[in-house]
C-alpha cells in the first residue's frame, strides 16, 4: 500500500481560517480513515484537530499520496499561511462543516444521559467522508459509536429499528438527521472467515429476508430505495445513459442491448420464484461482527427493496474461490428450504449483469448527492461497473 501524507487546512468553529501545518505521514492509507491523521497531528504537532472534510489529493483515487483536508481547532494555532478558499455548497453535510462534528456529539451525549451513561473519556474520531461521520465514545470499559450519515444513507436507522432481534446493531437512539448512536458489538470484523462462519452468515441473510417477503409496502414506508423491475431498469438506463462516452464502443453497443431486454430479463426473474424483500445492499463478510458462530450484521445504509439474491454478487466476490461453490450450494439450500420449488441457480445467473449494474447506479447517485471536492472517492466506479456489466453480457452471449 502506498504510503498517504495529510496536509491539514485549520479553520475555527467559526470558519475562519487559521493556516496550513506542514505535511506529515500517517500510518494507515485510506483516505476516509482518519483516527490516524488525528493521532498524528497530535504527536507531531502537538495539536488537537477535528477532520472536517477532503479538500484535493494528489493521487486521481486512493489509498494514499498526499491527502489535503479541512481540519478544525477549538482557538488559533501557529500555521503556515494557505490562499486558498473554503467556500459553501449546498451538498456539503452538516458534519464537513465547522461545528458540526461538535453538535453530533453533543446530541451523541444527551442519548447518553437518557440511559444514565457518560462518556468517561474523550471521543476518538473514526471516518470521516462523504458518506458517514463515525466517532467511538468510551463509556468505562466498553464504547458507543456514533455515526452520522446523509440523507440518501438517512433510513439505515429505520430498517435497524425494524430488525431489533435480528442480529443487528442495538440501538441506543437516532433522529431524523442521519445521527444514530449505537451500542458496542463484541467480537472482530469478520474478513478472514471460515467457512462454517461464511455459510452461517448466509444463513443468518436469508432468515432475515424470509421474514421480510410479502412485506415490501412496510419497506417502502421507511424509503428504502426500490430495486425492483422497473425501477432499477430506469436507472440502469439512466447511468448507462450518462456514462457511455466513458466506455468502449463495443462496451456501449453490449450495455445497450442489456438494457433493451431488461424487461425480458426480469420477468424470466420473476419465474424463478423467489419473491422481492429486503435486500441488504453490500453483504460481505467485513460487515459481519461477532465471534465463532454469533454474528452481528452492519451498515444497513446501502439496504433496499429487491431480489434477496442481489446480495449474492458482493459476498461471493470475497470468498476464497474454493470455498465459492461450497457457499454458493449452501446459499441455493437455504432457499429451497424457504421457497420450494424456487430456482435460485437460474435466477443468480440472470441476476449476474443486473447485480453489477445496479452497484454502478449506487455510485451514480452517490455522485449526484455529494459536493465536488468528496466525487474523488467514486469518481469512476459507475464506468468501472459499467465495464464489468458488459463483460457479463458479452460472456453470456459467447
Amino acid at each position: 500500500m502506498p504510503q498517504r501524507t495529510a496536509r491539514l487546512v485549520l479553520v475555527t468553529p467559526d470558519g475562519a481560517v487559521v493556516g496550513s501545518l506542514p505535511p506529515f505521514p500517517v500510518d494507515v492509507p485510506w483516505w476516509q480513515e482518519v483516527e490516524s491523521v488525528v493521532r498524528a497531528a497530535r504527536e507531531q504537532h502537538r495539536v488537537d484537530v477535528t477532520i472536517l472534510r477532503l479538500l484535493e489529493a494528489t493521487r486521481d483515487q486512493g489509498p494514499g499520496g498526499e491527502v489535503t483536508y479541512l481540519a478544525e481547532v477549538a482557538k488559533p494555532v501557529p500555521a503556515q499561511v494557505w490562499t486558498g478558499k473554503t467556500e459553501a455548497h449546498p451538498l456539503r453535510q452538516a458534519y464537513a462543516k465547522p461545528g458540526g462534528p461538535a453538535a453530533d456529539l453533543a446530541w451523541a451525549q444527551r442519548v447518553l444521559a437518557g440511559h444514565g451513561l457518560a462518556p468517561t473519556a474523550r471521543p476518538v474520531q473514526i471516518r470521516s467522508w462523504n458518506l458517514s461521520s463515525v466517532w467511538r465514545i468510551p463509556i468505562g470499559r466498553h464504547s458507543a459509536w456514533l455515526k452520522v450519515v446523509p440523507p440518501f444513507l438517512a433510513h439505515e436507522a429505520a430498517i435497524i429499528t425494524a430488525l431489533a432481534g435480528r442480529h443487528v446493531p442495538t440501538l441506543l437512539g437516532h433522529d431524523e438527521g442521519g445521527r444514530a448512536l449505537l451500542a458496542e458489538i463484541p467480537g472482530e470484523d469478520m474478513y478472514e472467515a471460515t467457512l462454517p462462519q461464511l455459510l452461517a452468515m448466509v444463513t443468518l441473510l436469508v432468515d432475515i429476508q424470509a421474514s421480510w417477503i410479502g412485506r415490501v409496502e412496510e419497506l417502502r414506508a421507511m424509503r428504502l430505495p426500490d430495486w425492483r423491475g422497473p425501477s432499477l431498469s430506469g436507472a440502469i438506463a439512466d447511468v448507462v445513459r450518462r456514462t457511455g462516452r466513458e466506455l468502449s464502443a463495443d462496451e456501449q453497443a453490449s450495455l445497450l442491448g442489456f438494457v433493451d431486454g431488461l424487461a425480458a430479463r426480469f420477468a424470466e426473474l420473476e419465474a424463478c420464484g423467489l419473491p422481492d424483500t429486503l435486500v441488504h445492499g453490500d453483504c460481505h463478510p467485513g460487515n459481519f461482527r461477532g465471534t465463532g458462530q454469533e454474528f452481528t450484521l452492519l451498515d444497513w445504509g446501502d439496504s433496499g427493496i429487491g431480489h434477496p439474491l442481489l446480495d449474492q454478487s458482493a459476498f461471493l466476490e470475497v470468498v476464497p474461490p474454493q470455498q465459492a461453490k461450497t457457499v454458493r450450494d449452501h446459499w441455493n439450500g437455504e432457499w429451497l428450504a424457504r421457497v420450494p420449488g424456487c430456482d435460485p441457480t437460474r435466477a443468480a445467473a440472470l441476476l449476474a449483469p443486473i447485480a453489477t449494474a445496479r452497484r454502478a447506479v449506487i455510485y451514480q447517485m452517490f455522485l449526484d448527492n455529494i459536493e465536488p471536492s468528496e466525487r474523488i472517492y467514486h469518481r469512476g466506479d459507475p464506468a468501472d461497473w459499467l465495464r464489468q456489466t458488459a463483460a457479463l453480457v458479452k460472456n453470456r452471449a459467447n
